[in-house]
């Protein structure tokens, strides 16, 4: 015999079922939506605040090494390069990917009011997959930064300029915007038979599952229009570290390979983390969804790997390590001289 908590599980999972198919057939009418109810990272109570605990730190070093990532990038004068501004955009893009989600998640755990108003859960919708999209512009933007470094040193101060990458980054935000805008608009318009989201946060997929109809324009606009938006950018890195590929064979010198060597692994690594859980997450049929497992795989490219980022960056590369040794030195310094000039130099 079933134990009274799973009872009581099976029987709320057989009334919404209920309820979606009445919703279907017309034959309940369904309030109109204000309010959801984010169902978060687990279902256990006993488990909450172990997740808090765990959250809350992996929070606080993605913050921590983001941001002295951003701090290094802008003071540090061996770092004013086109690589590291980029770099340090990544770095911004991955304070905000979980500034927006994971400070909301902790208030939910805490207090155990887990409602969001509607507005608010498009909105968050809106900024969570624009950021989420600019994430890969910028990583198809650093992949071509190598490229032109390493199979065209001698043009590349010509070609790769400060002024490049700036024009690049913001059509990218004008690009996943209006993708994103698109996205939520759409969502926003659907009937939704229930307000329980099985998630910790305001995704697509869960919201896409609450519709009374099957979202038919949605589903279509995932693999085509967002596909375009989302896997582009990793073909276009993909061919850039072929070209690399090709070129680090020809290199003669152990120190240039080293150095090649070593900027590349970086970014490939930090590709594979974030396209391994994106693809695993949005591009495949909406058949073979599974809440529960996304749920865990989203926690994984929302605070795992912006927390990991910084330290893929920093450990990979040696100037990015020199630099901020620097940066602690010149800390350590003002904390025992309280002379805040020379950390301003």
């Amino acid at each position: 015999m079933e134990p009274p908590e799973k009872m009581r599980e099976h029987g709320h999972k057989e009334k919404d079922d209920l309820d979606s198919f009445l919703c279907l057939m017309g034959t309940r009418n369904w309030a109109e939506v204000t309010e959801f109810l984010l169902l978060g990272l687990s279902n256990h109570p006993e488990m909450q605040p172990i997740i808090f605990g765990v959250i809350l730190s992996m929070y606080l070093v993605a913050m921590t090494g983001n941001t002295m990532l951003i701090i290094v990038a802008y003071t540090d004068p061996k770092l004013q390069s086109p690589m590291y501004f980029l770099l340090s955009q990544l770095s911004f893009i991955d304070i905000l990917l979980t500034t927006i989600i994971v400070p909301q998640m902790l208030v939910h755990t805490v207090t155990g009011f887990q409602t969001i108003p509607f507005k608010n859960c498009i909105t968050q919708l809106f900024f969570f997959m624009a950021i989420g999209s600019m994430e890969g512009h910028l990583l198809a933007a650093m992949a071509y930064d190598r490229y032109v470094a390493i199979c065209k040193p001698l043009r590349y101060s010509a070609i790769v300029t400060h002024s490049l990458c700036l024009r690049i980054t913001l059509t990218s935000w004008v690009i996943v915007s209006l993708n994103s805008l698109l996205y939520s608009v759409l969502v926003a318009q659907l009937t939704f038979c229930g307000n329980q989201v099985t998630h910790f946060f305001c995704d697509i997929t869960p919201l896409l599952k609450l519709s009374c109809t099957r979202p038919v324009v949605n589903e279509m606009l995932i693999f085509t229009e967002g596909a375009a938006i989302v896997i582009s950018p990793f073909f276009f890195i993909l061919a850039s570290h072929v070209q690399i590929g090709a070129a680090i064979a020809r290199l003669h010198s152990a120190a240039a390979l080293k150095k090649a060597m070593s900027t590349c692994s970086s970014h490939i690594l930090v590709v594979l983390l974030l396209y391994g859980s994106v693809i695993r997450m949005y591009l495949r049929p909406s058949s073979s969804y599974n809440l529960d497992q996304d749920r865990q795989v989203a926690i994984f490219y929302t605070v795992v790997t912006p927390m990991l980022n910084p330290m893929i960056y920093s450990l990979r590369n040696q100037e990015v390590k020199d630099a901020l040794w620097r940066f602690w030195k010149k800390i350590q310094y003002v904390c025992a001289s309280g002379d805040f000039q020379p950390a301003l130099q």
